[in-house]
């Protein structure tokens, strides 16, 4: 288990939100074709691609990189962006800086 803020979360529960993210970002019809752009997946490949690992780290990633899509995620979901952090932590690891 890791920690990031002050917010833990087991695998599981990392993975459950990282999926709800992903349900957050197909539903949305701004946010849907945006993803696909940046993963260079198409709508029949979510499926697949999302069993693979990397997938809902980087569906996490997503969220976190553009604040006005994670504060909605966040209202949406009644969940802190802390705990999102600490979701792709736990899935991915620690972010590292590279120099």
């Amino acid at each position: 288990m890791r920690k990031a803020a002050g917010v833990q979360l087991d695998t599981e529960a990392a993975e459950a939100l990282a999926i709800r993210a992903l349900a957050f970002v197909a539903a949305d019809v701004v946010l849907l074709p945006r993803f696909l752009a940046l993963t260079g997946l198409d709508p029949s490949q979510l499926r697949r691609a999302a069993a693979e690992p990397g997938f809902l780290p980087g569906v996490l990633d997503f969220l976190l990189a553009h604040g006005p899509t994670l504060a909605e995620f966040c209202e949406a979901e009644d969940v802190p962006p802390q705990r999102v952090e600490a979701a792709r932590e736990t899935l991915a690891g620690p972010e590292r800086e590279f120099e």
